[in-house]
This record gives structure tokens, sequence and C-alpha cells, in this order.
């Protein structure tokens, strides 16, 4: 009982500045044809049902691939594509309203349900669709007409930002109105994008059936570039694949983030829960697009002292850190190397020259408990090794009493203490018996 106390008030103790943060601001969700047909909707929709009870505004965009290409294959008609793009023929199109229409009225009695013991019991959310969306074809391209398939004309982004601040959640499907009155068949991803980008959204979230982007060894890649999406859609293409849902929405997010929606996240909607996990955690659980990475390494300020005090602490009480005041942080702030990650820091270490000697003492290595078993400290070696190097230094060395075999796996070697600099070897503490361990970097 004890055990699930403590996880439940960490578990709060780490979301509230999530939640803090995220109040009052602008998501765009899309919900894929798959996220609609899968055995875990009924949780994704809880799930927004919590972020719309936490203040956030919503804008949910619907696709409906699977559903749409189901409906055809009962009329045995075989999609056409041109480029990864669907051609949309009278036909297809009536299909295609049907659907989206059926889609959205799901949707939409959902997200209406109040059900007890889920964040939307006592809700009543006000759930507002229309033509916000502005469509015109898409047109003829290598001589194949697209026919009823458009891209986006205009958004009505100052109509859509008026029902979000009446407390609505605005649905959007892949069909948007022409100006003449017609009808076109639009990518859900390129609706999303656009719609986040006019509002200026703060975020774009869609699912995928992986915990998010892979790598080659089936580990989540956490963060990516614009650059790196961009990359990892043009190999797709180039190995000749249909383009999935998921290497869409990288594109999508890849054009977001370029026009300044700060991140996009791909989350599994088999995994319960995963949308909060990724929303109101430092780690996250998915993939995220930014133009930078949500972990910075970087040189300490005044304002960082707190953090670097809040770190150190622990390890000071354990003896494994020689006492700092804050008065000799103060002084000493230059020196320090952070990693921050989510505006908390998560790792310092800092760098004292002696440029006579043309050595530098590595100190205050640490690195949060929850992130030990992770690469940081050799990210904070690789930082410190590279000031060094600019400094004309030509080796490091550390004193520890408790990190020897972590030093040695570095590359450190067993050092005395008359190898040290003449003013740190007077300041020497025989009591403590710090090894001493040093490190070429020349």
């Amino acid at each position: 009982m004890q055990e699930r106390t403590t996880e439940l008030v960490d578990g709060l103790r780490h979301s509230v500045p999530y939640i803090n943060a995220h109040h009052g601001k602008t998501f765009v969700i899309l919900l894929t044809g798959a996220v609609l047909k899968s055995n875990n909707y009924s949780s994704i929709i809880s799930d927004i049902g919590l972020l719309y009870s936490l203040g956030i505004k919503l804008v949910i965009v619907n696709g409906a691939r699977n559903q749409i290409d189901e409906s055809l294959k009962k009329y045995h008609i075989v999609p056409k594509y041109h480029k990864n793009t669907r051609i949309t023929d009278a036909v297809t199109l009536d299909i295609i309203k049907q659907v989206t229409g059926s889609l959205q009225l799901n949707i939409t009695a959902s997200l209406s349900m109040s059900l007890n013991n889920t964040p939307l019991q006592g809700a009543h959310i006000s759930v507002v669709s229309g033509n916000f969306v502005i469509a015109q074809p898409l047109g003829v391209d290598d001589g194949v007409d697209y026919c009823h398939t458009g891209k986006i004309r205009r958004i009505n982004n100052e109509a859509i930002a008026e029902q979000l601040d009446r407390g609505s959640i605005v649905l959007l499907g892949p069909v948007g109105v022409s100006v003449t009155g017609e009808s076109f068949n639009l990518a859900s991803e390129d609706v999303a994008a656009e719609v986040a980008i006019r509002l200026k959204a703060d975020k774009l979230i869609s699912f995928c059936a992986e915990q998010g982007v892979l790598d080659e060894e089936g580990r989540v890649i956490t963060d990516l570039y614009p650059v790196d999406a961009d990359n990892y859609v043009n190999q797709k293409e180039q190995q000749g694949k249909h383009l999935s849902s998921e290497a869409r929405f990288l594109r999508a997010a890849s054009k977001a983030c370029r026009s300044g929606v700060r991140r996009s996240h791909l989350v599994s909607y088999l995994i319960d829960g995963s949308i909060l996990q990724e929303l109101f955690s430092r780690d996250g659980i998915g993939t995220q697009v930014a133009m930078e990475h949500s972990e910075k390494v970087r040189s300490a300020t005044i304002n960082d002292i707190g953090g670097i005090l809040e770190l150190i602490r622990p390890l000071e009480e354990q003896g494994v850190l020689v006492k700092r005041s804050r008065e000799q942080l103060e002084m000493e702030i230059d020196k320090f190397t952070i990693i921050e990650r989510d505006n908390m820091t998560i790792g310092c270490a800092a760098l004292y020259p002696y440029p006579e000697e043309k050595m530098g003492e590595m100190a205050c290595v640490a690195i949060h408990p929850d992130y030990r078993s992770s690469s940081r400290g050799n990210v904070l070696i690789e930082k410190l090794t590279e000031k060094a190097t600019q400094l004309g230094l030509e080796k490091i060395f550390v004193l520890t009493t408790r990190s020897i075999h972590w030093f040695r796996e570095k590359g450190f070697n067993p050092a005395e203490v008359d190898d040290l600099p003449i003013k740190k070897k007077q300041l020497y503490n025989y009591q403590r018996n710090s090894k001493i361990l040093m490190l070429d970097i020349i």
C-alpha cells in the first residue's frame, strides 16, 4: 500500500509542472483511421476528455484511410494512386463523403458521452464541426488528373479560434469544401498540420501502431529534427513503399515544426494512456519532432544554481561530493556545464583549469538518479574535454572516492598526488583520501 501511495505522489509531482504548462494551450490531435478502428479507441477518447478538463484547447482532425479502403473494397473498386496520393473520381468521392460523415458523427457521439468513472463524466463537451477548411483541386500532374483530390487553399483559423475560446472542441475531417461549392478529398495529415500552423498551436499529435519511430534495432527514437523526419520519409519513398500514416505525419510534422509549431508528437494507439505519458512526463513515451531537442547541454548561468544545488545536495550528504555553498557556486558558476531537460537540470559537471600546467580538474559530476543508466555522463565528459581543448589544456584529472571504476571505464588512469598541479596539490585533503585519476586529451 505504501509503495502504491509513493508512486501516486511521485506521479503527481512530476506531472503538475506539465499540467500548469499546458493549461490554456492549443493542441491539434490527429486520429487516423487506424486509431478509430483500434480496441483502445475508447480509452483515447477518455484521455482526450481529460486533456479538455485540464483547460487545453483541442482541435481533433480525423483520418479515414482505412475505412475508405474497406468501403471501396465492398463496392469492388480498386483504389488508384499517383505519387502516393489517392486519385478521387466522382464515385470514390461519394463513398468518402459517406464514410467521413459517419465517422464524424461517431466521434462526436463518443465525446458527448458522460460516462461514470471516466474523465468524460459530467464533462458536457461541445463538439463543433463546419466549413473551416477551404479546399481547391490538386489538378493534373504528369498527365494524371487527381479529379476530386484536393489541397488546402485556406483555413478559417479565426472562426476555429473563436470556437476554442468558447470552450468547444473543434472536429475536422479529411474533406474540404471549395468556394465554388465542390467537395475535395484531403490528406488528414495535411489538414492537421495546416490547422496547427494557422492557429499557432503548441502541439501537433498523432498515433501509430509502434511506440513511435523506431531505429534499425527496434528502439524508439525519442527526438527528431525536421531534417531527420524528412530523411526518414524520403528513404521510404526511395524504397518504393506506399507511405504509411506514420510517414505522412512525419512529413506534415516537419512542415509544422519549421512553421512555428514547437513540438509534434507520435505515440502508439495500442499503449493505454500513451498520450498522457507523452505529455505529462519528462521523458515521454514516443517520438517528438522539434527544432530543438528537449534535452540541452550548455554552460550554466546564475539562474541554474537552484537546479544544480537540488542535484548535488543528496550526493554531498552521502559524502560522494565535497560540499559547496550557494555563495561558492555563484562565484564558480562559469565553470559549470549542465544537461537540461524540459527546464530541469538532470546533469552537471565543472571544469577548473590550471593553465600553467596545462591541466584541468573535472569536479562536481552529478547525474539525476532517473538518468544514471544512460550515457549522460559520457556527454558531460565529452563537453568538458572539448572545453579543455579550447583552453589549451592537455590533461583532465578527477578526485573521487566512490566512482573510481566508472572513470576508469571512461579512459582515466590512476595518478599520484605529485602529478597534480601545484595549487591543487597544496589543497589535497589527505583525510578524505580521494583517488586521483587522469585522462590525456591530446
